[in-house]
């Protein structure tokens, strides 16, 4: 299968998550990524470990999210390595990065530079919170962004405190809104010749992710967002809406009549709620009485009620149960990736389909440097015709 983004040439000088997420999906859609990173330390993320699983030298999460890609080491203060990085540059189809503003134009590869050199360059970068305003010089980090934008007071039950969600959302989707630039982007340049410039922040992506409920808030004069009391997963639905615990683990409801659910279930207490209304303004005691009910009999037992019936709910699964799940394996999302030095991980692969096909890739995450020397070479070919 030939990929979309074969013989795209990615310049990645991105590192951590949000930058690295994009290119890793450019890479999965055939783009050759070539990873810019300093010398001895590499991109930090090397090193940033999110729990105790260190794989061939490196941080889990770096092997995650840098497969499918090539590490160039160097240092862009020696005159040098800067002319090679250049070099690099000039060919480039696409230009990359999430530094702090002001970082790139200190260092001479901003987009205007870039340009000059590569007038036909899409070039992509990542912020925390845009290029002006008194947030430009924050720290764009995940937890730090989620909590400034509000998205913190959507989840967990309205007695409690603001809670974070537990995977770095704000990276990922922010670099899928990079590639989704650059994408396009490079759609624009294919029939006009046009380059361009494609600027993400991490705080505009997560405000967009809560596009629903920030357009509820507007629709509600600015009213405060409340969550239900009890068994919440969102702030402006009414009950069902959330995860119960049953007898012997937690079933997931979504939206439903709750009269219908009460003669289902058997659980009369829920027939005297037929006014539609009442089913948010009076979220939390529906909620209470189902809670308590579900406790009387196990997940399996509901489901059965309640799938032939047609109501949207689910078994609430840990990830050993989902992988053992044939509704999980048929969708081969797992993929075996090798290294340079034959060390191997499974991990996950890329979740489109072209054609019919899915989109896999055996090349596991560089070594530090790994692929230098052959990419020198190579310019070096390019110039001499030897």
């Amino acid at each position: 299968m030939i990929k979309p983004l074969e013989d795209i040439l990615v310049v990645d000088f991105s590192q951590f998550l949000s930058g690295p997420s994009a290119s890793l999906r450019l890479a999965d859609l055939g783009a050759r990524v070539i990873k810019i990173e300093k010398p001895d330390t590499g991109d930090i993320c090397r090193q940033l470990y999110v729990s105790n699983v260190i794989m061939n030298g490196d941080s889990s999460i770096f092997h995650a999210i840098n497969r499918n890609k090539e590490s160039f080491v160097a240092d862009l203060k020696k005159k040098e390595d800067r002319t090679e990085i250049w070099e690099l540059v000039k060919q480039a189809d696409v230009v990359m990065h999430n530094f702090r503003p002001g970082v790139m134009e200190r260092l001479g590869f901003d987009f205007e530079s870039v340009k000059r050199v590569n007038p036909e360059v899409v070039y992509g970068e990542i912020t925390g919170y845009g290029d002006e305003g008194p947030w430009k010089n924050k720290p764009g980090q995940d937890l730090l962004v989620q909590s400034l934008s509000g998205l913190t007071w959507l989840s967990g039950n309205g007695d409690k405190g603001p809670v974070p969600m537990g995977i770095a959302v704000v990276d990922i989707l922010t670099g899928a809104h990079l590639a989704q630039g650059l994408m396009a982007c490079l759609v624009r340049r294919g029939i006009t010749g046009e380059g361009g410039l494609v600027q993400v922040s991490m705080l505009e992506s997560v405000v967009d992710f809560q596009f629903e409920a920030i357009t509820t808030y507007y629709r509600d004069g600015g009213q405060p967002t409340v969550r239900s009391l009890k068994n919440n997963a969102h702030a402006y639905l009414g009950a069902p809406y959330g995860i119960y615990q049953t007898s012997n683990g937690f079933l997931a409801i979504a939206m439903g009549s709750i009269p219908q659910l009460g003669e289902l279930l058997q659980c009369p207490e829920l027939l005297h709620y037929k006014e539609v209304a009442s089913w948010f303004d009076k979220r939390d005691e529906i909620k209470a009485i189902l809670a308590q009910h579900l406790q009387t009999g196990t997940t399996e037992q509901w489901l059965a009620v309640l799938e032939p019936a047609d109501i949207w709910c689910a078994d609430v699964m840990t990830w050993d149960r989902l992988m053992d799940h044939e509704g999980f394996k048929v969708l081969e999302m797992i993929q075996e990736v090798h290294m340079g030095d034959g060390y191997s991980y499974r991990t996950t692969r890329c979740p489109i389909k072209i054609d019919g096909e899915i989109l896999v890739s055996d090349k596991g995450a560089p070594k530090l440097g790994e692929h230098t020397a052959a990419i020198i070479e190579e310019m070096l070919v390019k110039h001499t015709g030897r």
